[in-house]
């Protein structure tokens, strides 16, 4: 029995505006509740789990500005030019 591949429909959002506006949102998403934790460990003055936070907060930031990034290069190619 072949295996059903279930990502099959978010295929065709991937490369569009709204699949990537969904990308960006869930990114925002992940880095406000990256930096809650943040707080919470700055709070308890744990450094080890405060250098924790924000190294999980990297990755999440550069996702994010590799999205707008790309958002903003679909606009441009969208708008006409005015000569």
């Amino acid at each position: 029995m072949a295996k059903k591949n279930r990502s099959a429909p978010a295929k065709g959002l991937r490369g569009s505006k709204a699949g990537l506006a969904l990308s960006l949102g869930s990114s925002a998403l992940a880095v406000i509740r990256a930096s809650k934790q943040v707080r919470r460990a700055r709070n308890r003055h744990d450094r080890l789990s405060t250098a924790d936070a924000v190294a999980g907060m990297l990755p999440l930031i550069t996702s994010a500005a590799l999205i707008l990034r790309q958002l903003r290069g679909r606009n441009r190619e969208d708008t006409p030019e005015t000569a």
